[in-house]
């Protein structure tokens, strides 16, 4: 074997791994999708987002103060009140239905892809 193909193959066994990671990396930055609670509802009730997308949620209710309820894992954000919001990165696809743990009348889902 050649002196560089022996240099070819280190330097392939050496860098081809960190090739491998960029190569697999996702080249969009993750987003942010916004859902209101107004009016006693979820605004709007359903999103479409991809996997580890966030959604941000916002309380433009006046007086009344709301949660966000996920029904699969029971995981529940703090009451929130007017003007507060509340995040959540969603690493799994599927369908995820949420509500209001105070009004459960209020219901949403985010699709995740």
């Amino acid at each position: 074997m050649s002196r560089l193909t022996r240099l070819v193959q280190r330097t392939v066994q050496a860098v081809g791994p960190l090739l491998l990671t960029f190569a697999a990396a996702p080249g969009v930055a993750a987003a942010t999708v916004e859902v209101e609670m107004l009016d006693y509802r979820f605004v709007p009730a359903e999103v479409r987002i991809k996997a580890g997308d966030t959604v941000r949620w916002i309380n433009r209710e006046k007086r009344t103060s709301h949660s966000v309820l996920l029904v699969a894992s029971g995981q529940e954000s703090e009451r929130l009140f007017p003007a507060e919001q509340w995040e959540k990165v969603f690493e799994r696809s599927g369908r995820h239905h949420y509500r209001c743990g105070p009004h459960p009348e209020m219901q949403g889902v985010v699709d995740v892809e």
